[in-house]
């Protein structure tokens, strides 16, 4: 639509989605008759978060979805999906994004995982030195409270016990995130990871063109990239398990609730040597029950459905400016 800053597109486009846990990403561009089109501004919206028949605006960001970019779009959208059919595939292997750019070596890149992987890794060392205090009895009253449980479990340790204890996990940080839900502040521009600015390719290409050491500062930057991509793994995994016990996304974390529940069934009622048994069998049988079936850990695809920090902060709505109700940006 030419000559207008509010168009109204009016269309309908209907997509077959094959996980919930999908991501619906809309980007917005501007025509040129003479040139390529600019890229006016894109949001990601998680599947799941979409309310059936609600018109809302959502306000564009830049590329990386980290930053506000001029305008809002108002979308209408209705998902029909199944629940067990849902949790079923969430526990098989997720598809791969191929549009997927690979990510490029930034010291900034690098320094925001290390970052990541640093705060897990002290909240692994805070926890230790909370152990080692209960053992030198720094606070006596702690320290024997910590005695007398250790005594009580072990001595009538079973292993159904092991799921009723993440349940315990699970209610406490239910508890937290129902008394905290109410002070959460609205997500703002500011609370966005400071990045580097957007660069463009060609920019990056004639800067490319210039290094006299590009042939040999390549494998140090293929190096670097390996680190980097490394720790955003290690960084992601553990932001995820940990966004599982907050209750981030309820469904999922519903789900993991109704699965330990069924365990910790299982476990009490069926003996330890034929759930072993059961699956040994599986695992030997299944190449030959579904010779073309993938290889997968379901504990690994289930996590790979939660989304990390980093995503939770590209899916996080901003609050749209200065729109006109008499002329909004319509998409269906």
């Amino acid at each position: 639509m030419y000559k207008t800053l509010n168009p109204e597109w009016g269309k309908v486009f209907t997509f077959n989605i094959k996980d919930i846990h999908s991501v619906l990403e809309v980007t917005v561009f501007d025509e040129d008759k003479h040139g390529s089109p600019e890229f006016l501004g894109k949001i990601a919206i998680p599947i799941q978060k979409i309310k059936n028949g609600e018109r809302k605006y959502y306000a564009l960001k830049d590329k990386k979805l980290r930053r506000r970019a001029k305008g809002a779009i108002l979308l209408e959208m209705e998902v029909i999906w199944n629940n067990v059919r849902a949790a079923v595939r969430t526990f098989n292997p997720r598809e791969q994004k191929y549009m997927d750019q690979e990510q490029k070596f930034k010291i900034s890149v690098l320094q925001y995982n290390l970052t990541r992987v640093t705060g897990l890794v002290s909240a692994m060392v805070d926890t230790g030195k909370f152990i080692n205090s209960c053992f030198q009895w720094e606070s006596k009253s702690r320290s024997l409270i910590a005695f007398l449980a250790y005594l009580l479990i072990v001595w009538n340790f079973e292993l159904y016990m092991v799921p009723i204890a993440i349940l315990l996990i699970f209610l406490w940080k239910y508890v937290e995130v129902c008394i905290t839900e109410k002070f959460r502040k609205p997500v703002e521009e500011d609370d966005y990871v400071e990045s580097e600015d957007e660069d463009d390719d060609k920019d990056e290409e004639k800067e490319g063109s210039k290094r006299s050491f590009k042939e040999k500062l390549h494998t140090i930057e293929r190096v670097c990239q390996t680190i980097q991509n490394t720790l955003d793994e290690v960084a992601c995994f553990g932001e995820r398990v940990k966004n599982t016990f907050n209750f981030t996304v309820p469904w999922l974390s519903w789900l993991a609730v109704i699965v330990l529940c069924i365990a910790t069934c299982v476990l009490y009622l069926v003996p330890l040597r034929v759930l072993i048994l059961a699956w040994g069998i599986n695992k030997f049988t299944k190449k030959l029950r579904a010779p073309h079936a993938i290889n997968n850990n379901e504990l690994l695809d289930f996590l790979s459905r939660m989304p990390s920090d980093n995503q939770i902060k590209q899916y996080s709505e901003l609050r749209p400016e200065n729109l006109r109700s008499d002329s909004p940006k319509k998409k269906k």
